[in-house]
């Protein structure tokens, strides 16, 4: 996320006193180096470049200097589109809706990537409950045992990828409910799912 000018020479200030005396500025040194009024102040910036992803703050009330730096590539946010719905059920159409979802750096990996919405619970004991969201790294391929978003008549379903002799098992992650068997040249794999992400 971007920085204002004023937020970026805080962290500028921080980063420099960091490399220079091995630790980080106390809030005193933080307030008298740019004239803040007050700590709440400091406290402002501080937890407002913690929220966008470019520093650590301490837990501990009494460790004031142990501010974190996070490293560019760490800080990195990654935005893919949200191209709708895909079923952990039976298949359901995934309609493009052109909105984006910011995805942490750890779920980016190599390659093109989007974003769906799942519904249905078939996948629920590999983790992935109704509501979730699913990072999909496109790929035609697929290894046995691989969790894939597969197209079916245009349809999507979220399911993990066997190939048998002669057909396809998508197997879901729910003991109630069962595999769906499909001839190779029906299916399609859209991509690979490589992350989940929860809403509270």
């Amino acid at each position: 996320m971007k920085l204002t000018d004023k937020q970026k020479e805080v962290l500028d200030y921080i980063s420099r006193y960091m490399e220079s005396w091995g630790t980080a500025p106390s809030f005193n040194e933080i307030c008298g180096h740019f004239g803040f009024s007050s700590y709440n102040t400091v406290t402002t910036y501080l937890r407002i470049l913690e929220r966008k992803g470019y520093i650590r703050l301490p837990r501990e009330k009494n460790r004031k200097r142990a501010i974190e730096i996070i490293s560019p590539v760490e800080a990195r946010r990654f935005e893919f589109p949200l191209l709708g719905r895909v079923a952990a059920g039976r298949p359901i159409e995934a309609v493009e809706d052109r909105s984006v979802v910011e995805v942490p750096p750890s779920m980016g990996g190599k390659g093109e990537c989007f974003v769906l919405q799942v519904t249905g619970d078939s996948m629920e004991e590999d983790g992935i409950l109704d509501g979730d969201y699913v990072v999909v790294r496109r790929q035609p391929v697929a290894q046995n045992g691989d969790i894939v978003v597969a197209l079916i008549n245009n349809e999507a379903t979220v399911k993990r990828y066997y190939r048998r002799k002669g057909y396809v098992e998508l197997r879901p992650a729910h003991r109630g409910m069962e595999s769906i068997r499909i001839d190779k040249g029906d299916l399609f794999i859209e991509g690979k799912v490589v992350g989940v992400m929860r809403y509270l």
